[in-house]
């Protein structure tokens, strides 16, 4: 019983950080629980169910203290529509493309994505750039197929990427949480539509309520950070949550000798997502409101 308590605690500090940053929760806590002893089928569909029940009502909370419009119909709720809508088409894709591609250059390929968007916008938080409709589309479909190529990326790459697309740091916050919490269900009804048996509902009750009672800490700590210093802490962790990826991924090449190439590989990001964040601001021509 200590155990599921101890799970619960860890369930907390990590939705605290993902209601608070839309990012965390499911690429904190997976690695916790496997290097506890779980196997990967035990927890993934517990952390889905858990993720779509916290999500869910992530969104309601900061929806409810003003943090974003998420009523039926606005722009925000039809946004989280949009990038949920599109984990179905990225999912298929990457179901596709998953059994022909290293592991290696996928995890690459992530940490790559989520600098350059870390970089981009904390460029992008100096001033509002334009809203676009298809940024988000285009957002949507990426973010889902590195979730189902790697199983995580979502989080990060659609709230960095919302900043990107002319949103507002607090908006982008709840649009995830709604928009992964409807992702996960698609997860969830696939799960239990093939094979979820045999499950640790004792876990997955500790998950679930550890989870729950971290929500109303979370959504009120946005509510209170000014607009400015959120997007670049956002930003910030974006682009931190890139380079461990990177160092975790190509940890078997860091030496003396590579290190000039692994150098040089993250300066390149850098001037790229500067141009493509100034690209972003100088286009700007109207502000996101909700409808």
């Amino acid at each position: 019983m200590a155990n599921y308590f101890l799970i619960g605690l860890v369930a907390f500090l990590c939705e605290s950080i993902d209601s608070s940053l839309g990012m965390g929760y499911g690429t904190l806590l997976t690695p916790i629980l496997l290097f506890m002893g779980y196997e990967p089928l035990q927890i993934v569909p517990l952390i889905l169910l858990s993720e779509f029940i916290t999500g869910i009502l992530s969104a309601f909370m900061h929806h409810k203290i003003g943090n974003v419009n998420l009523h039926l119909g606005s722009k925000g709720f039809r946004i989280a529509l949009i990038l949920a809508v599109c984990s179905i088409i990225g999912t298929v894709i990457a179901a596709f493309c998953a059994l022909s591609i290293n592991p290696r250059i996928i995890k690459g390929y992530i940490a790559f994505l989520l600098m350059l968007i870390g970089v981009s916008a904390y460029i992008c938080s100096h001033k509002q750039s334009d809203f676009s409709w298809s940024k988000i589309l285009i957002l949507g479909i990426i973010a889902s197929f590195n979730k189902g190529l790697s199983g995580g990326g979502y989080g990060p790459l659609v709230t960095g990427g919302q900043l990107v697309s002319g949103l507002d740091s607090k908006k982008a916050v709840g649009i995830t949480s709604l928009s992964e919490g409807l992702t996960c269900l698609i997860g969830i009804i696939a799960y239990f539509t093939l094979d979820a048996k045999d499950l640790d509902w004792l876990l997955g009750t500790a998950l679930i309520i550890g989870a729950l009672l971290s929500i109303p800490i979370s959504v009120n700590i946005v509510k209170k950070i000014k607009e400015t210093y959120f997007k670049k802490i956002i930003s910030g962790s974006v682009l931190l949550l890139g380079l461990f990826t990177f160092i975790k991924t190509f940890n078997h090449l860091i030496s003396y000798q590579n290190l000039p190439i692994i150098i040089a590989s993250i300066i390149i990001t850098i001037p790229f997502a500067y141009y493509f964040g100034q690209k972003n601001i100088l286009n700007s021509k109207q502000i996101y409101h909700d409808n």
